[in-house]
């Protein structure tokens, strides 16, 4: 059985994926039935990913995962540096994306394209970045880390949703999520869809 850690990472990254794609397919539905986009919805996703990975997932994996990984091995040091370098550029790639949603909506359909470049950009990051984890760091780890690095990764996945920290970061997350869900049109969610216009 994998450490608990891996399997909330995991769980995670299979979480943003959705997110992401959800994206993606929003700003081509949008493009390709040229109907009316849904600017609030838009607005909640970007603010989705701009809290849940940088300020919740990458601290967890950067003070605890990677510390630990760092101490026991040099064999990881490259992609860490990558890895860490990347979390870094988040609060960046996100202003980016704020800022190309911001134009679209004050240029209309001319704005589409550039918003969908930048959503584009930043999914491709996010993807590659994860199959990094998973792929490279998270194997590793599981062979150079010791029981003892677990217990302590471990507890620290597990204590954000402990009420010590406050409010409770996990619920919120899956508050957040399940409002993205319940807006989003079908197939991505159970929200109203939207017709394109007739002509």
């Amino acid at each position: 059985m994998p450490p608990a850690a891996l399997t909330i990472i995991r769980d995670e990254h299979r979480t943003l994926t959705a997110v992401l794609q959800g994206l993606q397919f929003l700003v081509k539905d949008v493009r390709d039935r040229e109907i009316a986009p849904d600017f609030e919805l838009f607005t909640i996703i970007l603010d989705y990913i701009d809290v849940f990975p940088d300020r919740f997932h990458h601290p967890k994996e950067n003070d605890h995962l990677f510390k630990r990984l760092r101490a026991r091995t040099r064999e990881a040091d490259a992609v860490l540096d990558e890895l860490e370098a990347e979390h870094a550029q988040g609060e960046r790639l996100i202003h980016e994306l704020r800022h190309a949603l911001a134009l679209w909506r004050v240029s209309g359909r001319d704005g589409l394209a550039g918003f969908g470049k930048a959503v584009d950009g930043y999914v491709d990051l996010h993807w590659t970045h994860m199959r990094k984890e998973e792929d490279v760091v998270m194997p590793l780890a599981e062979r150079a880390l010791a029981p003892e690095d677990w217990a302590a990764i471990d507890a620290a996945f597990r204590a954000n949703d402990d009420p010590v920290f406050g409010a409770k970061p996990g619920q919120e997350f899956r508050r957040l999520f399940q409002l993205i869900v319940n807006l989003a049109p079908p197939p991505l969610g159970v929200g109203e869809a939207r017709e394109a216009p007739k002509r």
